[in-house]
């Protein structure tokens, strides 16, 4: 099963109550025969739908060992006032783990053009993953979880609802970095890809280290 599939199962558990649900372009990598120790990548938020309607996620997220998702989350909603006090044509962006239930830092608002960095890092003195979101250079949300080990990396364009007769647009990641415990050279042959175009997958230390310098993910239209 591919990354991607192991995510949007993960995703689906969490979001039962959605009357629908559906997942558009990815880029992911997965299962590597180590784990992720650190993951990193920088998410340059498009326009939000429109009309907005609930709900459309943007996130790239790594399933673990433990069952859980660590995905920081950029959303847009009907009402994005009320989730994060943004206005109409604006992002909410969170750090999140879904873990049984949905784990969250603090939501704030976030406008297209803005660059969003997601970071995920294993502290090796908690045993847990350090979460930081960060826009345009400063961070906004936090979120710490014991989940396991990573083993995989994949980004998503995920719909629910009434978001999923609509049109997500295109956008890119910049500077992708995942570090492996210890080096896998086969992990490019996990790739993945649909919808979306990537500059490659490259390492410069024989597998420990991969970068990525520019996802670009195609618009997509759901009709659900």
């Amino acid at each position: 099963m591919s990354t991607i599939r192991n995510l949007a199962a993960l995703a689906v558990l969490g979001l039962a109550q959605a009357e629908t649900i559906g997942f558009g372009p990815h880029f992911s990598l997965g299962p590597t025969s180590s784990w992720i120790r650190e993951a990193n990548t920088t998410l340059v938020l498009p326009e939000v739908p429109s009309p907005q309607q609930d709900r459309l996620a943007l996130w790239p997220g790594m399933g673990t060992s433990g069952g859980d998702l660590i995905q920081a989350l950029a959303v847009s909603f009907s009402d994005p006032s009320a989730n994060c006090g943004a206005t109409a044509g604006q992002w909410c962006t969170w750090a999140s783990t879904l873990q049984g239930e949905q784990l969250g830092g603090k939501q704030v608002p976030a406008n297209a053009g803005d660059e969003v960095n997601m970071h995920y890092k294993y502290n090796d003195e908690t045993s847990k993953f350090d979460q930081t979101v960060s826009i345009n250079g400063e961070v906004v949300s936090t979120l710490s979880t014991k989940s396991g080990q990573a083993q995989g990396w994949g980004t998503a364009v995920e719909c629910q609802a009434e978001a999923c007769d609509g049109t997500a647009a295109a956008h890119e990641y910049l500077d992708t970095t995942i570090i492996l415990n210890a080096a896998d050279s086969s992990f490019k042959d996990t790739l993945a890809i649909e919808e979306a175009t990537s500059s490659g997958l490259k390492t410069s230390d024989n597998g420990k280290t991969w970068t990525v310098d520019s996802i670009k993910i195609q618009s997509h239209t759901y009709n659900l």
